[in-house]
This record gives structure tokens, sequence and C-alpha cells, in this order.
């Protein structure tokens, strides 16, 4: 798939850890998910406009009901553009995947306004914690072989590095390193980015830029010993992607979503 238009940046928008319910009174931690997806999407709407790619980077239900991805499906309906979808830790996978392919959701390798975009599967069956598998690295690193001079944003939903929250280091990726030997072989991986721990983070290793979004609706406190959310509102990720590999990228928030949280949960 190749963009037309190669006079302006590539706009790319990631939405990450919905935690959408069969269920439309649904909530987490008292926030209704629904209700919080949609004042994201009228941001993303009125801030940046229609995006050229939608990346859903995992835990796109709380429930893994099949209506709670139908649901998530006819909301990206406002964006008239592509989406790729790929699982978390509380997805039904093979559910998640079926609804997937009725949106042309499915897709796991795409080449974009000059750009190659690797989603990977790091969802483990039955376990919070991520895990990718041999053949799913074997899948990043053929991909980046066959195209060697394409800028390279590489995706999975559980974080692949330390980010300072001592209950969160349980639940990342575990074989990380396995990972990133990898990713290092590959001077043109410009970005790896990740859903999973409800909350932006911004940082680099060896000239790679590694990024965290906040989810679509509650959020975890940041550099937190024990679990704990914090009162920020839901939020996204924008990329402005040049086909030179340059790119610019911010994190924007529904401030006007008027949510009633509950502070005081010890898990979800």
């Amino acid at each position: 798939m190749t963009r037309k238009d190669t006079s302006r940046a590539l706009r790319v928008l990631q939405i990450t850890d919905p935690h959408l319910r069969a269920d439309p009174a649904g909530e987490l931690l008292g926030v209704n998910t629904r209700d919080s997806l949609d004042a994201v999407i009228t941001k993303v709407l009125r801030e940046h406009g229609q995006p050229d790619l939608v990346l859903a980077t995992g835990d796109l239900a709380q429930d893994g009901s099949e209506e709670a991805y139908r649901v998530f499906g006819d909301k990206l309906r406002a964006f008239h553009c592509a989406s790729a979808w790929i699982a978390g830790n509380h997805d039904a996978t093979d559910v998640m995947q079926r609804v997937a392919s009725e949106h042309q959701a499915s897709r796991r390798h795409i080449i974009q306004g000059g750009w190659q975009f690797i989603l990977l599967d790091s969802s483990v069956r039955g376990h919070v914690y991520g895990e990718l598998a041999d053949a799913e690295l074997s899948f990043l690193a053929s991909t980046l072989e066959q195209n060697p001079g394409l800028p390279t944003l590489v995706t999975l939903h559980h974080h692949p590095v330390d980010i300072g929250s001592d209950w969160m280091e349980g639940i990342g990726l575990r074989n990380r390193d396995a990972f990133w030997q990898v990713v290092e072989r590959f001077p043109q991986v410009k970005i790896v980015l990740w859903g999973h721990i409800h909350q932006e983070h911004d940082l680099e290793r060896h000239g790679v830029r590694l990024l965290a979004t906040p989810s679509t609706c509650i959020q975890f406190t940041s550099g937190s010993r024990q679990f704990a959310v914090e009162e920020l509102p839901p939020g996204y990720r924008w990329f402005e992607l040049e086909a030179s590999g340059e790119f610019r990228t911010e994190v924007q928030r529904a401030t006007e979503f008027e949510f009633d949280l509950d502070v005081d949960s010890t898990g979800y």
C-alpha cells in the first residue's frame, strides 16, 4: 500500500488499551471505556484531523467479547483510513483477529508513505506478561532484511524495556534480549512503539526512539512501586513521518472528558 501524495508527512495515529466491554455501560475503575474512547476520537479529529493510518496496539477489549471488537471497529469508522490491530494480554486473540479481518485490520506488515510498519504479537494466552515466539522473532528479522532502505516502526503490546515501575516489571516482555538482538542488527529501525503501561514514555536506545502512550481509558501512575492509577485524562499518540526517516510525535489528552476514577483500587 503506497501513498500517492508524497509531498507531506504520513500521519499516523496510535490508539491503545481501550478495554471495551460488550456492555455499553461497561467501566474500568469507574470510567466508561466507550465514552472515554469517544472523547479521544473527538480530540483527534479536532486537533489533528484525519490520519492516514491507525495503529491499535492491544487490550482493545477487557472481556474478549466479539461485541467489544465490533464496537471498536465501528468507532474507528470516524477515521477515513486503514487501521491495524494487535492483541494485548486482555484480548481474545482469535476473536479479535476474526473481527479485525472483517475491517481489513489484520495486516502485520505495512509499507506506506516511505515507511515500513511491523506489528508483532507479544500476547501469551492466559498470562499478563508478554513474550515473542520464535516465529515472531523470525518474522521481524526476515521483514527487516527484505526492506533495508525503509525507515521502520516496530510495534507490540508489551514494554520491551524497564520503565521504572516495580509492579510492571514482571508483566512486560519477558524475552526482551532476544527482541533487541534482532532490532539492533537493523539500523533502519527508527521507532519501537508499545501500549500496555497506560502512561507516556519517551526513551532512546542506541539511536532507536522508544515510545509508550496513554490509554484511551485509565492511566497508571508513572514510577509507582505498587499498582496505582492517577487522574490524568485519556490520550493518544500522533506521528508525522517523513520519507527521509525524520519524524515528529506528540501525545495529546482528551482534557474535556469528565470521569470519576476509583483511585483506591488495588488492581484491574
